[in-house]
């Protein structure tokens, strides 16, 4: 027995042209976008005259009840006004629930339009693998005959690959699951400083975590480091004592001295990583900075390259 297929109404638009589509959004939104105006303009007006006619009849009741108390003949006078101020509250206020539910509706006919002309709009949607390239390179080809196609060859300048047995190590401590993600990357990072792509190519064949899923954590929490580390890791206290205090010209100079480059936080010759922090809890020594476990407070941008000197030549007597 043949199925029937009930046409719905996303089928039935699927099989209009979109420009038609365009089109008949548009003339949807035109006319509810101004007939919003054009509610909202008379509420405003509606509003805006009965406060101004507010206090004139209020004035104008006062006096017919003064008068009320010493001529008797302005009582009728006095119940007319009353009554006549109260009809027109109660029209306007009928007046204003038809034109609020005209907007409601109007409004209602103006967003969803809208939403459909947007949908109706040509996007780029990259791949998967697209995606996952952009944000986690695939690592160079192993070499022929390889018992291990995780490590990769050195390129010219490098001693050698990368120790991967610590991976292997690790995966097989705390699991093979999607939800061991991120203590997979911080037991990475605890030993080799940051996340190396080649050891991030080798959880993704131990475990059942994704690249997407590696890309994406990774990049969202920023105590995990995709690129290799200096010798020496410097964290300047950006709080507010310390920023109030000269923080940024403190960073900047420090910048400036160790040459790193612009948008990167490591000096070209690895030996510091500058990183900016919430705080260091010496806020009393604004503002302060933190060279690897030492910590140096009361500084200025003049002050804070010299206490890196300082530090220098501590370690190396």
């Amino acid at each position: 027995m043949s199925q029937i297929v009930v046409p719905t109404l996303g089928h039935r638009l699927q099989s209009i042209p979109r420009s038609w589509q365009r089109l008949t959004a548009l003339c949807i939104a035109a006319p509810a976008g101004l007939i919003v105006l054009a509610c909202i303009g008379m509420l405003t007006w509606s509003y805006a005259t009965a406060r101004i006619r507010a206090p004139h009849d209020e004035q104008h009741v006062l006096e017919l009840q003064e008068k009320a108390r010493t001529d008797a003949a302005f009582a009728s006078e006095l119940a007319d006004e009353q009554a006549m101020q109260t009809e027109f509250r109660q029209q306007r206020a009928a007046k204003d629930a038809r034109i609020t539910l005209m907007l409601l509706l109007a409004s209602t006919a103006f967003v969803a339009s809208m939403k459909w002309l947007v949908s109706l709009r040509d996007r780029f949607v990259p791949l998967q693998s697209q995606f996952v390239q952009l944000r986690l390179p695939p690592r160079a080809p192993a070499a022929a005959g390889s018992r291990s196609s995780a490590l990769r060859r050195p390129e010219s300048g490098e001693v050698s690959a990368i120790d991967l047995s610590h991976v292997d190590r690790i995966v097989a401590e705390i699991g093979r699951s999607a939800e061991a993600a991120i203590p997979i990357l911080q037991a990475i990072q605890s030993i080799y400083r940051y996340l190396p792509d080649d050891a991030l190519h080798r959880v993704c064949e131990l475990t059942e975590i994704t690249p997407a899923q590696i890309a994406g954590t990774s990049s969202f929490y920023k105590q995990l480091r995709r690129t290799p580390i200096g010798e020496h890791f410097v964290r300047v206290c950006h709080g507010t004592a310390c920023h109030v205090a000269g923080a940024r010209q403190v960073t900047d100079e420090l910048r400036r001295h160790l040459e790193i480059p612009e948008g990167a936080d490591t000096d070209t010759q690895q030996r510091f990583t500058l990183d900016e922090v919430a705080c260091l809890g010496c806020c009393s020594l604004a503002p302060v900075l933190m060279i690897d476990e030492h910590t140096s407070g009361r500084l200025t941008s003049l002050s804070a390259y010299d206490a890196l000197q300082t530090f220098l030549t501590e370690q190396a007597s």
